[in-house]
């Protein structure tokens, strides 16, 4: 076996909880299993519903000294956060890529960005500012931002450290105690991170517990006192979490949810960029498995044929491999429950009556004898009806569609229930906005793909969730606004 994608245990990995690193109540620890391998890598706590309380009583305990600081000595701990991490940034990569199975040369840009969002966030804490309005010329009208106590955020396997770490910057910069939860499937990483802020925050500000979501998870989003959820994952998850926290309190809960986004390629696109870009922007690197990805391609029917063949021998000589090695293009499934769910979405294409042109199967050679591997894998002529579709399969399946008419595939290009990015490639500035208005996405590019921008807000249309991250958007989100009126 290849040396790099042989792991070494690690030792059990603690839960943060009022600023002491311990295990759950429960006694029951989690495995983690590398998803290249199938060995068992890690254990963390099988937290409960009373680890939970803990959390959120020691949280709000520390909420209203952290709220009392001025904005810079919390901008100074979120950096004390991010030089932490920096320092142990090898450790958590190498401990990311076996527990998720994506590439090394990916998930270090996962690892820094996160560092990034944290030292940002820091930067933009003055913005939570109110305004001052003239309703009436003899008194004073003005309002307050002030932050909501304790937040609940639940993290998805897909990105753990990423999202671990910069999604807490925002409502820590605002004021609030944070109480996480990560995803059962890929934990490792935050128990890092809970290493880290053990070391450097104050006790009870940070705290992440590590468990299944149908316990740990649920309490969360259903204790009462925490009144403000953020949650990244599926629909039918986010659809749950709505349910489950309208039913004990009213509360603020942002989605950032699933995706079935479209990519369409005009006659005068650049060729070589556009097809460069359709193989990247399905992030094979995370095996498909990022809710970004333009898992629908629509080619016209001018450039169709040449473009799909080009398309499937890039795609045929992408190497799939060991996720640690740096020439890795594309690692394992998350789980086996994720390569089983990719592996029936396979075969509904075929039932459908896609072609499939590439991939489809576990790749052939030792080295995937054991894992949750599946090839790139590319289909044509999908049709609108079709399950790969219309469905996210969160998988390295691509789905090719030719196109004639314009306002035809804009149409089938919104006929998802989704809404979270799109891409548009054309040299026609006209085309490219006209196209861009009519789409029905959060986030768009042009004549590009994948990529986030500082400041940027994230966050999708119709079923792809609520709510908008990155930018100055997610910081006021959780604020909550208080008008005050002086009568002189």
């Amino acid at each position: 076996m290849n040396e790099a994608v042989r792991s070494t245990k690690l030792q059990d990995m603690p839960m943060l909880i009022g600023g002491k690193l311990v295990a759950s109540e429960s006694g029951r620890w989690m495995e983690s299993v590398n998803p290249a391998t199938e060995e068992v890598i890690g254990r963390t706590p099988e937290g409960t519903a009373k680890d939970v309380n803990l959390a959120v009583e020691v949280a709000e305990k520390a909420q209203p000294e952290w709220a009392a600081l001025p904005v810079s000595k919390r901008a100074d701990y979120l950096h004390k956060l991010s030089d932490g991490m920096a320092k142990r940034a090898d450790e958590i990569l190498r401990v990311e890529v076996m527990d998720t199975g994506n590439t090394i040369f990916k998930m270090r840009d996962d690892v820094g960005k996160a560092i990034g969002q944290l030292k940002f966030f820091a930067g933009l804490g003055y913005e939570t500012k109110g305004q001052s309005v003239p309703s009436t010329p003899s008194n004073m009208h003005f309002t307050l931002r002030e932050p909501y106590g304790v937040v609940g955020r639940i993290i998805p396997f897909n990105h753990p450290i990423s999202f671990a770490a910069s999604r807490m910057a925002a409502p820590l910069i605002a004021g609030n105690t944070i109480v996480e939860k990560p995803s059962e499937q890929s934990p490792l990483s935050a128990s890092i991170l809970a290493e880290i802020a053990a070391e450097v925050m104050p006790p009870g500000v940070v705290n992440i517990v590590t468990g299944h979501g149908r316990e740990a998870g649920d309490a969360l989003v259903r204790h009462p006192r925490v009144k403000r959820i953020a949650f990244i994952g599926s629909v039918q998850t986010g659809m749950a979490i709505q349910r489950s926290a309208a039913e004990v309190a009213v509360k603020h809960v942002t989605l950032e949810l699933g995706g079935k986004n479209p990519m369409i390629v005009f006659p005068d696109a650049d060729y070589q960029k556009a097809l460069a870009g359709a193989v990247s922007g399905m992030n094979f690197a995370w095996s498909g498995q990022s809710c970004g990805s333009t898992s629908r391609l629509f080619i016209h029917e001018s450039l169709y044929d040449k473009f799909l063949a080009d398309l499937v021998a890039q795609v045929g000589k992408m190497k799939i491999g060991d996720p640690l090695a740096e020439d890795s293009k594309m690692g394992p499934m998350n789980s086996k429950g994720q390569y089983e769910k990719v592996m029936h979405y396979i075969k509904a294409g075929k039932e459908d009556g896609a072609r499939l042109m590439t991939g489809g199967k576990r790749p052939e050679g030792e080295l995937f004898k054991k894992g949750y591997w599946i090839e790139p894998t590319v289909f044509a002529e999908v049709k609108r009806g079709m399950r790969i579709a219309q469905e996210e399969i969160f998988g390295p399946v691509l789905s090719v569609f030719k196109w004639k008419d314009v306002d035809e595939v804009i149409e089938v290009a919104n006929s998802t229930e989704f809404g979270l990015t799109a891409a548009i490639w054309t040299r026609d500035i006209n085309i490219a906005m006209t196209t861009a208005r009519k789409v029905q996405s959060g986030h768009i590019w042009i004549n590009g793909v994948s990529g986030h921008f500082k400041g940027m807000p994230f966050g999708g249309f119709k079923n792809s969730g609520i709510g908008r991250e990155e930018g100055l958007e997610e910081l006021l989100s959780y604020t909550e606004e208080k008008a005050i009126h002086i009568m002189l």
